[in-house]
């Protein structure tokens, strides 16, 4: 099994006679993908994808520095006084939805403003009721967080009428304003950029040669969104084949996700050599699968989760258990966003534009640390507010 060999040298084994049988077989994939790709993805020289793996390469190296110097907005209204916000979760248990509101919540105490938190507990009936009782209190503004406006279209018309503005956490596809749900923008990293990186991350580590098992939840448009581009990204490189796209709703995980992971370590023992899951969670429910058979923490599969980077999986990462990397939301530094964004639009003024750059955490680049912070936000928007 993986704990009994050489990480590198077996992808790299393993991956030479995979692209012979599927040559022989003709099966369009892993080796068969360079026939679309050109000649600058042939499957020659010390990897599968020369020039495809040097580009991954590059992007992940800029990816991975901690040291990225603040690229947001350096000017904008001073503060409003005396706001209130409304800040209605999909659930605080989701680690992402809390970690975005104690971020809203430091930033409104620097601001000066007061914030309520109204949790919908994870279920439809639940934010619903949320919303409503958000709107009933008529606060200067209302953050969406982490959940489908469109699920509570009716509280979001009324909020519209009552010149309430809405600020989405992860609420719509995109980054930025929205009109249908009018929302006047949304916080989130490019689910594009999240996807593209994770994907380069194992083209990059990989060599250009890996077998790769890729999770989602094909319930949640857009985590099927995600996988996909996901897929395609790697699908550019001629030496990974992509051995298993497996659907696992998200509710569903704790209780299938250590079956899956069973059944895949069975089918493909040493071909396995990387997985991606749209979330960070799914690995923490393969942990105890992937430790009952054997494997070593340290990997293969070396696994990466494309999106949030919850404190357990900095735990997962930082002990080398069952998780390689992660492409985490800058939390914090998004519900300060969140609270500047809802200044400019008190304000009269249009919505930032800014989206933060997408990062890769690793126990190397890590320092320690359960979230990812970047540095000089905090002192940026203080200067922007007056404060």
């Amino acid at each position: 099994m993986h704990g009994n060999r050489n990480a590198a040298s077996g992808v790299l084994r393993v991956r030479l006679a995979g692209c012979v049988l599927l040559a022989a077989a003709t099966v369009l994939a892993g080796c068969e993908r360079g026939s679309e790709g050109g000649p600058e993805e042939a499957t020659t020289g010390p990897n599968g994808c020369p020039a495809v793996h040097a580009r991954a390469q590059a992007a992940v190296g800029q990816a991975e520095q901690t040291d990225v110097s603040w690229n947001g907005p350096a000017t904008g209204p001073a503060a409003a006084s005396g706001k209130t916000l409304v800040y209605v979760a999909q659930t605080m248990t989701n680690p992402g939805v809390a970690g975005a509101a104690n971020g809203v919540k430091e930033a409104a105490r620097v601001i000066g403003w007061n914030v309520r938190v109204i949790d919908g507990g994870g279920t439809p009936a639940g934010i619903q009721a949320a919303m409503s009782q958000a709107v009933a209190v008529r606060p200067s503004g209302i953050v969406i967080g982490g959940f489908d406006p469109n699920s509570t279209l009716q509280q979001v018309s009324r909020a519209n009428a009552a010149g309430i503005p809405l600020i989405g956490w992860h609420a719509v596809a995109a980054p930025g304003p929205s009109r249908r749900p009018e929302l006047f923008t949304n916080v989130t990293t490019r689910v594009e950029d999240v996807a593209r990186i994770s994907a380069q991350w194992i083209i990059g580590r990989s060599g250009g040669r890996a077998g790769v098992v890729l999770i989602t939840d094909a319930s949640i448009p857009f985590a099927r969104n995600k996988s996909e581009l996901i897929k395609k990204e790697l699908a550019t490189c001629s030496g990974v084949k992509l051995l298993a796209y497996e659907n696992i709703p998200i509710p569903d995980a704790s209780s299938r996700t250590p079956r899956v992971i069973a059944s895949l370590l069975s089918r493909f023992q040493d071909s396995w050599t990387h997985s991606v899951a749209i979330n960070d969670l799914y690995f923490a429910d393969a942990a105890p699968a992937l430790r009952a058979a054997g494997e070593k923490g340290s990997g293969p599969p070396f696994n990466i989760g494309a999106g949030d980077g919850d404190p357990s999986a900095f735990q997962r990462i930082n002990s080398r258990q069952y998780q390689a990397a992660t492409v985490p939301e800058p939390l914090s530094l998004q519900g300060w966003q969140i609270v500047d964004e809802f200044n400019r639009a008190f304000s009269d003024r249009p919505a930032s534009g800014y989206v933060a750059p997408v990062h890769i955490t690793t126990a190397d680049n890590s320092d320690g640390a359960t979230t990812w912070d970047p540095s000089g936000y905090r002192e940026a928007y203080r200067m922007i507010w007056g404060k």
